[in-house]
């Protein structure tokens, strides 16, 4: 783990700490990042289910080349 030193809005921080019952900024931070990382993978997974990049892997060749 790295330590940083980061200029944290005061306002913005007690907002998420009341919105999620956080007590400490490394708590509130670490859920704040956690939740920017499982977003963006959630998107990235909708793009692929609507984009029809699963489609790809619809053959039984192509499955079975995924488990390759």
């Amino acid at each position: 783990m790295t330590k940083r030193l980061v200029d944290i809005d005061d306002d913005d921080l007690l907002r998420a700490q009341q919105a999620r019952g956080f007590t400490t900024i490394k708590e509130t931070v670490a859920a704040g990042l956690r939740e920017i990382a499982a977003t963006e993978a959630r998107k990235r997974e909708i793009h692929r289910h609507t984009t029809g990049e699963l489609a790809l892997l619809a053959g039984p060749s192509e499955r079975a080349d995924a488990w390759r």
